[in-house]
């Protein structure tokens, strides 16, 4: 009966109603707050990471565009980017291609490793389109990530490749008209050798194990 009698009475209802507002204008007032500061910080780190990492000129950008009041704030947040200098910016989901997102989304993880509880995080073909000390660049920042958490990657790079901590050769073979994959683990020995064939192709050369040896840092 009491609850009945407090629903009835249409001015507590009002008053509850009015201070439930202001709480929730209150705390989201200080989210919206936050997030624009964090979002110029997220902003500069991952655009100058993008730079590193052969996007030349891009840029990645967080938008926060007001709505109406709800349970996720005043805003809503999307991550933008342009690939290069003179695109405008755009959703991230919506024009970056496999390479490209593969290699902002490095970047992201990168700034935001501390912020972050995932304890694996895979990265497939992150490498593409670059090479060289980009390529290296690249194996830096994902074994600075592999320091904290298990990072699995996929690459057709020596560069990135020896930074790796483990080596996992995938082949394939044809057994009884059926293909077959084989993943097997390298030693010290056979990660020379696989890492000279990412060098040399076909033919290894006892320069070519040497180099691939200097970058497993073996000698």
């Amino acid at each position: 009966m009491a609850e009945l009698a407090e629903v009835e009475d249409s001015g507590a209802l009002a008053q509850q109603e009015a201070l439930a507002l202001s709480e929730y204008t209150q705390l989201a007032e200080k989210l919206s707050a936050g997030r624009a500061r964090c979002a110029a910080v997220l902003q500069e780190k991952i655009t100058d990471h993008m730079q590193r990492l052969s996007l030349s000129g891009g840029r990645f950008q967080v938008e926060l565009t007001p709505q109406q009041p709800n349970a996720n704030g005043l805003e809503q947040v999307e991550f933008m980017v342009a690939g290069h200098a003179g695109v405008v910016v755009r959703p991230l989901n919506k024009v970056a291609s496999g390479g490209e997102l593969s290699r902002i989304s490095l970047a992201i993880r990168v700034v935001t490793a501390q912020q972050g509880s995932v304890p694996t995080m895979i990265f497939d073909e992150v490498d593409v389109g670059i090479g060289g000390g980009v390529a290296e660049v690249v194996g830096n920042l994902l074994r600075q990530l592999g320091a904290e958490r298990q990072v699995l990657v996929i690459t057709h790079l020596p560069q990135v490749a020896a930074l790796g901590q483990h080596h996992l050769r995938v082949s394939k073979s044809l057994v009884d008209q059926q293909t077959l994959s084989k993943i097997e683990p390298l030693d010290n020995p056979l990660r020379i050798e696989e890492i000279a064939r990412m060098l040399g192709g076909l033919e290894i050369t006892d320069t070519t194990r040497r180099h691939a040896a200097e970058m497993l840092g073996f000698v």
